[in-house]
């Protein structure tokens, strides 16, 4: 009995093998773009930036070695070096504006400059902009101390340097869509670099199709816990849109899509493109918009209408945030480069590449994507018209069951209408512009149409 116990748990373990195994299809040059991320080039820009001892938003300005002067004076002339190895295509450039004192964290009238690193799509009926974004100011325990040493290696010297590297390597490639790389200021004191850019976005048109920031993304290693995790990326996303308007309340109650927001779509995104290119790292998506209580620069984003996400370490090491240096009982405290592990940062820059240059590839997303709902029938009918710019080679149309986190099928089609097996009532669907190399749009979430 105890044989052909076996014998049936092997075969089942067979069967559970063969329905988990996935082809991976890598596209050589973003394949390129992941392995040319250097552990090195983050270390010695990490290493730069904690030497100017303090980044607080309203630290000396003036001097050419402390403060967030010097710091965003050296981001800036870092965006210059990578425009010129690029031939000029990466247009370099200070976003500045000011800020009043609000009797809270700003103590003083200040002009703040965000760093902004912009490189231009080259389809020019392709008005898709992405942003990636890191805070380069710091901070200590007190939060309006300006002058006490605050070396803010891993937030967000972690996330800023991921930026910084992204502009070196990706700048060197061609992509039909605009990607924006911004070192943002003041996010300690309120998130007002972040606040401005999404505010010039909306004034200037921007197209913004996806918005990430990258803040407290290099330490593997949680304290209290004693956890060690250099294999997990957390990736927050909204589930019901910040600015979502009564109509489209109503239809998301109607159609049960609390969980298919633009954000979380792009999570998903994120997970299935990032583990695509980078070996060893899971991308764990959380479904809120960010850490319990607290909040980041994909906020601003997010309350003007933009689909924006944040990327975090799994586990995070509160003696390294807001802490003044000391030491007490034997315990360090501080954010100082020794902590950060750059290796692991390394995929997570490499996850933050590998979805922008698919996205930035891909063909735009198909429009108007909709679920024929005349009839009442067990078939699913979906359609949608094609996108504007690169002519896709098809579509995925993608499924899966109301309670499963991520799309189980991606069924390819080359029309743009659909009739599916699938009862509306049980599954959910969304569909994606693909084209010949295998890049993939966002996917849309359809709308019901009553014909």
């Amino acid at each position: 009995m105890k044989k052909y116990l076996l014998i049936f748990c092997c075969l089942i373990a067979g069967i559970s093998l063969v329905k988990a195994q996935v082809i991976i299809n890598r596209d050589p040059e973003i394949k390129t773009i992941v392995e040319e991320i250097s552990a090195d080039n983050l270390k010695a820009l990490n290493v730069k930036l904690v030497s100017f001892k303090t980044r607080h938003t309203l630290s000396d300005t003036l001097s050419k070695s402390v403060g967030i002067g010097a710091a965003r004076n050296f981001i800036f002339s870092e965006f210059q070096k990578y425009s010129k190895e690029s031939g000029g295509r990466l247009k370099v450039e200070f976003d500045a504006f000011t800020v009043e004192p609000d009797g809270g964290r700003v103590t003083k009238k200040t002009t703040l400059k965000n760093v902004l690193a912009i490189l231009p799509g080259v389809d020019t009926a392709d008005k898709r902009v992405y942003i990636v974004t890191g805070h380069f100011d710091s901070r200590a325990s007190d939060v309006n101390n300006d002058t006490i040493v605050a070396p803010g290696a891993n937030d967000d010297g972690s996330g800023t340097v991921a930026v910084m590297e992204l502009a070196r390597v990706m700048s060197k490639h061609r992509f039909n869509a605009t990607i924006i790389f911004a070192c943002v200021t003041g996010e300690e004191q309120g998130l007002f670099g972040a606040n401005n850019l999404a505010k010039r976005a909306v004034a200037e048109n921007w197209n913004v199709k996806g918005m990430i920031t990258n803040d407290i993304v290099g330490n593997s290693y949680g304290a209290e816990t004693d956890i060690k995790d250099n294999m997990r990326l957390r990736v927050f996303s909204e589930g019901v849109p910040a600015n979502e308007s009564g109509p489209i309340a109503l239809i998301r109650q109607q159609t049960g899509g609390e969980t298919d927001s633009p954000a979380r779509q792009f999570a998903r995104y994120v997970k299935e493109v990032g583990e695509r290119y980078v070996d060893n790292m899971e991308v764990k998506l959380i479904y809120r918009r960010d850490r319990y209580l607290r909040g980041g620069d994909h906020i601003p984003f997010s309350n003007l209408g933009f689909t924006a996400i944040r990327f975090t370490e799994m586990n995070e090491n509160f003696d390294r945030q807001h802490q003044n240096l000391r030491t007490e009982n034997g315990r360090n405290f501080g954010d100082l480069t020794d902590y950060v592990d750059f290796n692991y940062l390394k995929k997570v820059t490499g996850v933050n590449a590998a979805t922008l240059a698919n996205l930035a590839f891909a063909p735009q997303e198909p429009k108007n994507v909709t679920v024929l709902t005349k009839e009442l029938t067990n078939f699913t009918d979906l359609v949608w018209g094609k996108p504007e710019g690169k002519k896709p080679k098809g579509y995925y149309v993608l499924v899966r069951e109301t309670t499963d986190a991520f799309w189980a099928k991606k069924i390819f089609v080359t029309d743009t209408k659909v009739r599916l097996p699938y009862s509306k009532d049980n599954y959910f669907f969304a569909v994606q512009s693909v084209d010949e190399a295998g890049h993939e749009s966002l996917a849309v979430f359809p709308k019901p149409l009553r014909q």
